[in-house]
């Protein structure tokens, strides 16, 4: 089925709402499959037009979200009007209440070991029912031959439907395409969502999630990590977008 939605820049995001991004990945994960999602910001967008093996990598998603305002600001400029922010931390929240309901069982891929102790506690207390089928924090070199199909089998063994990465950008959208195809289950990218839930890194309050400066909470919080991603990458979107909607008027 072809998909609806718009290129941001180089990279092509679906215009999906939250019940359509929820019921696509739910109707995949229970029929156990190979698929992959990226969550999209500013600086995934910018770096698709950089980088062309990333590049690759999101235009062959099978859903390509809109996170962060300005890539949701630019789909609405871009001819849907209604599109709404569908971000990774959200996204992984809502996916988990409704998994619980329906006694669908997550695994998780990433994140600190501590990090995963404290999530696993969080999502048990949250959501008494949720089933996760596992947890893995992987080393930060690369992983052996055999060590990446141990963790492989492991991951479809447990019969998890769905699989929650946060590697960060673009570490985790690399891994899940290379990984389709032997998963059997939705990957989803989530970036910091581990930590935000965990509460080892903390989220900007809602009045900067709604006003899109998200991102300014991030590199106030982290500047020597963050700088360059968001200055330089939102400066690149800026000037991008601003192309990129001159150009669409002179055409219509």
């Amino acid at each position: 089925m072809a998909r609806l939605g718009h290129k941001v820049l180089s990279a092509f995001i679906d215009a999906v709402d939250w019940s359509t991004a929820l019921s696509r990945i739910g109707t995949w994960a229970a029929q156990n499959q190979s698929r992959y999602v990226c969550i999209c910001n500013a600086h995934s967008v910018v770096t698709a037009g950089q980088d062309p093996a990333f590049g690759t990598v999101v235009a062959q998603a099978d859903m390509a979200t809109p996170d962060g305002a300005p890539v949701a600001w630019m789909m609405r400029k871009l001819g849907f009007p209604n599109q709404q922010r569908i971000n990774g931390p959200d996204l992984m929240w809502k996916y988990c209440a409704q998994a619980a309901q329906r006694n669908e069982s997550i695994y998780l891929y990433g994140g600190a070991e501590d990090t995963l102790t404290i999530l696993q506690a969080r999502l048990a207390q949250a959501f008494p029912t949720l089933r996760v089928a596992g947890a893995y924090s992987p080393p930060f070199r690369p992983l052996t031959v055999a060590e990446d199909a141990a963790v492989v089998e492991r991951i479809n063994a447990s019969g998890a439907g769905t699989v929650w990465v946060s590697l960060g950008c673009p570490k985790q959208e690399l891994w899940m395409a290379a990984h389709r195809g032997r998963i059997n289950a939705v990957m989803v990218g989530v970036g910091a969502a581990f930590d935000y839930h965990a509460g080892t890194i903390q989220r900007a309050p809602l009045w900067m999630q709604h006003a899109g400066l998200e991102w300014l909470h991030r590199l106030v919080s982290e500047p020597r990590r963050l700088w360059k991603r968001y200055l330089v990458t939102n400066t690149l979107f800026v000037a991008g977008a601003v192309r990129q909607l001159l150009t669409r008027r002179r055409v219509v």
